[in-house]
């Protein structure tokens, strides 16, 4: 996948130690495939208990523990995974930034409750992205987040376009419809995005 990815120019790679192997995973295949230094990797800061506070020296082990495994001296992207206590994990994704160990920061979430934690943040705090998810049934983010973004110039990552599964359950057994050919849609993928 992401061999065919690069070859037909996709150049950014969005992982996290919680998706379980995937930094891991990707990290070494892309670098034995010798792509690593073209993707643009954007990975997660998720040390934050629930309810609780986040480990400083946690947070960082586990950014050591992103470069080695992305093998880049450089991460291009790290956003603080799910609003998880915030002002810790970002004043120390300031720090590795300020150093040249990372070249954007960010925050993110998919819970409608943190919503407006995430709004309040991108207010109060320079942030270089944000994370959320946006599809054709779920577009909460057309009100506030995304114009608030575009007035801070605060670029987006949009998570879960397909309602994770949600929207394949909407349409399973049901052709696309011919109108949707008008806007170059023919399958349901490029019709949700589309």
């Amino acid at each position: 996948v992401l061999e065919r990815m690069t070859a037909m120019g996709g150049t950014v790679f969005d992982t996290a130690p919680a998706y379980g192997a995937s930094e891991e995973v990707a990290g070494r295949i892309a670098q034995e495939l010798g792509i690593a230094p073209r993707l643009f990797w954007a990975t997660k800061l998720n040390v934050a208990r629930r309810g609780g506070r986040a480990d400083p020296a946690e947070a960082r082990r586990q950014l050591e523990t992103s470069f080695r495994r992305i093998g880049k001296p450089v991460i291009d992207l790290v956003q603080v995974y799910n609003m998880g206590e915030v002002r810790t994990q970002l004043q120390i994704l300031r720090e590795y930034k300020e150093k040249g160990r990372v070249r954007y920061i960010g925050v993110t979430t998919t819970f409608e409750g943190q919503y407006d934690d995430l709004v309040q943040t991108m207010r109060t705090e320079p942030l270089d992205f944000i994370g959320t998810d946006y599809a054709i049934d779920e577009r909460h983010a057309e009100k506030t987040i995304l114009p608030l973004a575009r007035d801070k110039g605060i670029a987006v990552l949009v998570y879960a376009p397909f309602g994770r599964t949600r929207l394949w359950a909407r349409v399973k057994g049901r052709e696309v419809p011919e109108w949707a050919r008008e806007f170059g849609a023919t399958s349901w993928a490029q019709f949700f995005l589309k």
